[in-house]
């Protein structure tokens, strides 16, 4: 079997919240010393999809508050991490439709955030999630990575964004990401 690049590492993990990222919590509970999460701050603590996790993974899990729009909080949050499993956006493509400035903050803002916060405080990897709404309607299938960007609506767009920003970063400072 094939070393886990994270197996025995500090992580953090932001987008804890939603679906994907509450599965992925439980996985890396399993593998990882340390598990740090980062759920979008609300005035109700609620954590999302993770409070359905298994109460002996969730009491694994350090829990942080914030929002990546904050690039102080940013820094604190990877400070001290090997590995940040980056899956936080704000989603919901007909909502982007009439809030398209909180998508452009949130995507591409914060995935600024991360990446210098990862880079300045010497992160071993970052792990980008993106979308296929990438790709919008597709040209041709099945589709692939060669398949042209369309950013069909300001979500599609804010996720091009940050996907290129991830692109580079890895290009120009050789952070290392989905290489």
């Amino acid at each position: 079997m094939t070393e886990i690049f994270w197996k025995n590492k500090s992580v953090v993990m932001t987008g804890a919240g939603g679906f994907i990222g509450s599965h992925l919590a439980e996985l890396l509970v399993k593998y990882c010393k340390h598990v740090c999460v980062l759920v979008h701050y609300n005035s109700r603590s609620d954590e999302g999809m993770l409070e359905l996790i298994p109460r002996s993974i969730h009491k694994e899990l350090e829990i942080v508050f914030g929002d990546l729009r904050d690039p102080f909080a940013m820094r604190k949050l990877v400070k001290g991490r090997d590995v940040v499993f980056y899956l936080g956006a704000l989603i919901t493509i007909s909502y982007s439709y009439i809030a398209s400035s909180g998508y452009v903050n949130t995507n591409i803002l914060g995935t600024l955030n991360i990446l210098e916060a990862c880079w300045d405080e010497g992160v071993f990897r970052v792990v980008h999630t993106s979308t296929s709404e990438v790709y919008g309607t597709a040209q041709y299938t099945p589709i692939d990575e060669k398949h042209p960007l369309q950013g069909q609506s300001p979500y599609s767009a804010s996720k091009i964004g940050a996907d290129k920003l991830v692109e580079s970063y890895y290009r120009s400072f050789k952070l290392p990401g989905n290489d």
